[in-house]
């Protein structure tokens, strides 16, 4: 049983390691992937084009396409769909050239 153990948290050990990981602070209400999320601030893991938003007990998991911008943002920047209420339509990360685009 302890090989086990050891075999799942060395997997989710070499998982996380292949991940990024962004903070980011919503001052608003917001929906991403349908999911409503109170204002505060937010880890998010980023591997490929999904994305995994944690807050305390608190996870959202979807899809982003990830653009790559000429130069670095100088801060994040959260963009909201018109019309769509709280809607998160991008991010860009700050410090990065990272844009995520959510369907």
């Amino acid at each position: 049983m302890t090989k086990r153990v050891l075999f799942v948290f060395l997997v989710l050990a070499i998982a996380v390691a292949c991940a990024k990981t962004y903070r980011v602070t919503l001052f608003q209400p917001s929906v991403i992937a349908g999911a409503e999320l109170k204002p505060g601030e937010y880890q998010f893991v980023l591997k490929d084009t999904t994305l995994v938003v944690k807050s305390g007990k608190q996870l959202v998991e979807t899809t982003v396409k990830v653009e790559n911008a000429d130069s670095k943002f100088g801060s994040t920047a959260v963009r909201y769909a018109s019309g769509e209420g709280h809607k998160v339509q991008e991010i860009r990360l700050g410090g990065t050239k990272l844009k995520l685009v959510f369907n």
